[in-house]
């Protein structure tokens, strides 16, 4: 499975939001930080705060916040608000084209309970538990942000 650049950049913009509760931060900033587009960035933020997990302030000294505590935002719920579908083989689409195994096939319900099994665990996590330097829950190791070009 593979997540959308779109779910990657809000979890990133999130995660820079959460370590930069003190300030306001641009989209720019974020850009720059990930080398990623600011256009496609701007769709990102748009969406997060029409949901209600980050306020935008306008203005010359405006910028951007999270408008709930890391700890109160779920990933899971992040995860399924940006991602268009879950449908991880065609046997899932509405069409599922010409599948000769579709009728009786196992293999279709246990990628359903992969899928399943995914969003579990990305429920049981908050944006607290993934920033850097947090204690993430059962001891994993916090995410490291790497500048990356996508």
């Amino acid at each position: 499975m593979r997540l959308t650049s779109f779910t990657d950049y809000t979890l990133r913009s999130l995660m820079y939001l959460g370590m930069n509760r003190d300030k306001l931060v641009t989209i720019q900033e974020i850009a720059d930080l990930h080398d990623i587009s600011k256009n496609h960035l701007t769709k990102v933020i748009h969406q997060l705060g029409a949901s209600g997990l980050v306020e935008t302030v306008r203005g010359r000294h405006g910028g951007l916040r999270l408008n709930r505590e890391p700890e109160d935002i779920n990933i899971g719920e992040v995860v399924r608000d940006s991602e268009s579908d879950f449908h991880i083989a065609e046997c899932f689409e509405a069409d599922p084209g010409h599948c000769a195994f579709l009728r009786d096939c196992t293999l279709k319900r246990k990628l359903g309970e992969a899928t399943e099994a995914f969003l579990h665990v990305l429920d049981g996590m908050t944006l607290a538990d993934i920033l850097p330097g947090s204690k993430a829950k059962g001891g994993a190791q916090p995410v490291i942000l790497h500048k990356t070009r996508i």
